[in-house]
């Protein structure tokens, strides 16, 4: 029976697992959406809502209880400026969890775990050599050693 069994260990004991937590939170207020497994996803999602409705509250001690949490001043400065508004009309609910697939070294589930209305950014096209070589001038390739001297004896 799974009685008084709440919450998720995440296989860590408290100190690792409250610090995974801390990492995953302040990475989503900061990226907006993070890619990880689904338990860490359920487990990180209330704290991330709960770090959301103290930012909604917007007093020093909300503040001083986010900054207590999460590791980074620029999330902290973050949540309050840009997350708190953006979701001051909402009673709750500004995460989602979109599953993912497996990963493929150990087949665990994965998950995106996003804030909503968080814009997709698109990647920039990276660059590859053969994309280097198109856009180089052509250049003729320098005259070999060998044929060099065989003008100059010929002089």
């Amino acid at each position: 029976m799974r009685h008084r069994r709440a919450g998720f260990k995440l296989g860590r004991n408290p100190a690792h697992r409250r610090a995974t937590l801390r990492n995953l939170v302040t990475n989503l207020i900061t990226h907006e959406r993070i890619h990880t497994t689904v338990l860490r996803a359920k487990a990180a999602r209330p704290i991330a809502e709960q770090m959301i409705t103290l930012g909604k509250k917007d007093s020093l001690h909300a503040r001083r209880q986010v900054a207590a949490f999460l590791q980074t001043p620029e999330a902290t400065q973050k949540l309050f400026t840009d997350l708190a508004p953006r979701f001051s009309e909402r009673a709750g609910g500004y995460t989602r969890i979109i599953r993912a697939g497996w990963r493929i070294g150990d087949g665990a589930e994965l998950a995106i775990l996003e804030l909503l209305g968080a814009k997709l950014k698109k990647k920039e096209k990276r660059t590859t050599r053969k994309d280097i070589k198109e856009s180089m001038p052509e250049q003729e390739p320098p005259p070999k050693e060998d044929e060099e001297e065989a003008e100059n004896k010929k002089k």
